[in-house]
């Protein structure tokens, strides 16, 4: 049963009604006109998935895939239409409609990107909306899954661990309202990722459709373009609408801990020395700081996750961090997906309500972050400047250091396998994060901001260089960016683009010129065409 949008038996008998605004300038009724034509003679279907801002349900819809509540503000610039596909023939439609109508599109898979690139843009542009593309088909036996962009990373692991009876799982983030379809074609990287690397390392075939509108899979789309797409950022080449992945075997029990200290209780100690055994200790240990403050003192709350027994744990504890006095009593064993929920945050109760996993009725928030790769410690006495700026701010300011092990798996793979690089020599990655509740956002978004600001600016001695590299799915659009809908010449994007894809941002732009040379696909941080600028190189 498809959802109600605009359900009429003819896409024509409804353009009269249409009063279309982008940014207070009305778009000529013929060029409406001659768009709807184009999606009519294309599509059966369209009308039955397609939202105008004229109707009642456009509102909600818009909203309902924002995850951050910074970008679902009125002033925000809004789609001319959504468009919530069921079929890959209505994708492609969208596509060379657009194409042919001068429009922009955003792609939306979970939502979550930080700068808002899929929800909104300062060109008349469409959303193709893939929450209807989220089905996950499960193959036990031959350890693969499919799995459609819309799908939630929530989604994902619940499904794997029902089909698997918890034997077999992925290397996603816990976050469970994440889009597959983001996190994979940004790289994605979760608990797993010392034993078995990034998401995108163990994608083995997926569907695109691309600029022309053509339906394209592993062999016809060629390599070069399968790899762009693992932890390039597909929005540059397409639209991926599903992605056949590799799954991998994990325990049928593992164990977890959240262990608070505070600065009376050694935090900084701690912390240092973390730094230095977080990359060396045994690939199926998995531990991730988060620093806060709490009131007047700050917290170091250590949580992990370890592929196997408690009584094993305590062992490889006591060999490499003994410092921390991990207990028994610390510890809880459960499921690997059970896992995925602690590490989320929500309570483990005699049972976990793996509703948590399988809906899309999370709680939504403003939210803002940025990323750094370390490969070396912070010096120890380093830490206090980073208590002072958390102790400089008013108490409302809710900023968040989260430190990301690197080592095992994820090290050993080349930089340049997929386009992914942050590889070898990284220790950590560090996450400044803020989120608040329902103050005003203008006003807390300009508090948080600064202080994420001056707490990365702080850390500029300390983190890698010559770049400094960054991470695409933390997407920043303080880095190197013009803001011209990435009309970028390549010597500009690549100031951002070598942060986040190191060497392999080249390669990347030929892929892209071969595929894209026109650079239809495009947003304010998409791998440019050569073509566009030979003038330059």
């Amino acid at each position: 049963m498809k959802p109600h949008g605009l359900m009429c038996p003819n896409i024509l008998s409804f353009i009269s009604s249409l009063l279309l605004l982008s940014h207070g300038v009305a778009l000529a009724a013929e060029n409406h006109e001659t768009f709807l034509k184009c999606l009519s003679l294309q599509s059966d279907t369209i009308s039955e998935v397609l939202y105008t801002q004229n109707n009642a349900s456009y509102s909600s819809v818009l909203k309902a895939s924002i995850q951050n509540l910074i970008f679902s503000t009125p002033a925000n610039p809004k789609p001319l239409f959504i468009i919530t596909p069921f079929h890959v023939s209505e994708i492609q439609a969208a596509v060379k409609c657009s194409k042919k109508n001068g429009l922009q599109i955003r792609v939306r898979s979970g939502g979550h990107d930080h700068e808002g690139l899929s929800s909104i843009s300062d060109v008349p542009f469409i959303i193709i909306d893939l929450i209807n593309f989220s089905e996950i088909s499960v193959d036990v036996e031959d350890k693969t899954a499919w799995v459609e962009s819309g799908a939630t990373v929530g989604q994902l692991n619940y499904r794997i661990a029902e089909k698997s009876q918890n034997l077999l799982a992925f290397p996603v983030g816990t976050c469970p309202s994440v889009g597959v379809g983001g996190h994979f074609s940004g790289g994605g990287y979760g608990a797993l990722l010392r034993k078995y690397g990034a998401a995108a390392d163990h994608i083995v075939d997926a569907h695109m459709i691309d600029v022309k509108g053509r339906f394209l899979n592993r062999e016809s789309m060629g390599e070069d373009l399968f790899w762009a797409i693992r932890g390039g950022g597909g929005a540059s080449f397409g639209i991926i609408v599903s992605w056949k992945i590799n799954l991998v075997a994990v325990p049928s029990t593992v164990t977890v801990f959240a262990v608070p200290r505070t600065l009376e209780q050694n935090a900084t100690k701690l912390l240092n020395k973390w730094q230095y055994i977080a990359d060396r200790v045994h690939e199926d240990l998995f531990i991730s700081p988060f620093l806060f403050r709490e009131n007047s003192t700050m917290v170091s709350l250590f949580t992990s996750l370890f592929l196997g027994g408690v009584d094993r744990l305590l062992r490889l504890m006591q060999d490499s961090f003994p410092e921390l006095g991990l207990t028994k009593e610390d510890c809880k064993e459960m499921t690997f997906v059970e896992s995925i929920v602690y590490l989320d945050g929500f309570e483990i109760r005699e049972s976990i309500d793996m509703d948590v996993l399988r809906g899309r009725n999370f709680p939504k928030r403003p939210f803002i972050g940025k990323a750094d790769y370390l490969t070396e410690p912070i010096p120890e006495e380093a830490f206090q400047g980073i208590y002072d700026i958390f102790f400089e701010q008013d108490q409302k300011t809710n900023g968040l250091l989260v430190f990301f092990p690197y080592g095992g798996k994820i090290s050993e793979i080349s930089e340049s396998e997929i386009p992914y690089p942050h590889r070898a020599g990284n220790i950590y990655t560090l996450l400044y994060y803020a989120e608040w509740g329902q103050e005003a956002i203008d006003d807390a978004y300009q508090r948080h901001v600064n202080m994420l600001r001056t707490l990365f600016n702080y850390m500029t001695p300390y983190v890698a260089k010559n770049p400094r590299t960054a991470y695409i799915n933390y997407r920043d659009l303080d880095i190197g960016t013009n803001n011209k809908l990435g009309h970028t010449s390549v010597q500009e994007a690549s100031v951002w683009g070598k942060k986040y894809f190191k060497n392999n941002f080249y390669r990347l732009v030929h892929v892209k010129t071969m595929v894209d040379p026109e650079n239809f696909f495009r947003n304010e941080q998409s791998i440019p065409p050569l073509n566009l600028v030979k003038d330059e190189l």
